[in-house]
């Protein structure tokens, strides 16, 4: 299973969070903290930006590794992604990241 397939079908990858810890890169840290920030109405910190995949031994953001629900509900029932869960094609929570992004959907079920 591709372990930079998120837990959501998030293409870790191409993710900028995960962009900026592999580069080391402050400025795109800065950016994503700001974006995030405003989409998750809290404040992340260019700081907590340091991720190497959600389901990879390494680090994760602040958000990721404790505030995202979509991981909560997917750890919570044992599954390793939603695409393992019964309820994925009803469910609310990874259904945003289904709305936001298609390819997540089909990144899970490329998984299957």
């Amino acid at each position: 299973m591709n372990k930079m397939i998120a837990i959501c079908g998030l293409d870790c990858e191409k993710c900028d969070a995960y962009k900026a810890t592999v580069a080391n890169d402050d400025e795109l840290r800065k950016q994503v903290a700001k974006l995030w920030s405003q989409y998750n109405n809290c404040e992340i910190l260019p700081e907590h930006i340091n991720c190497e995949g959600c389901r990879t031994c390494g680090k994760k953001t602040v958000f990721c590794d404790r505030m995202c629900e979509i991981r909560k509900c997917a750890i919570r029932k044992g599954h390793e992604t939603c695409g393992q869960c019964d309820q994925m094609d009803s469910c609310p929570i990874v259904g945003v990241s289904f709305e936001n992004d298609p390819s997540t959907k089909e990144n899970l079920l490329s998984l299957q």
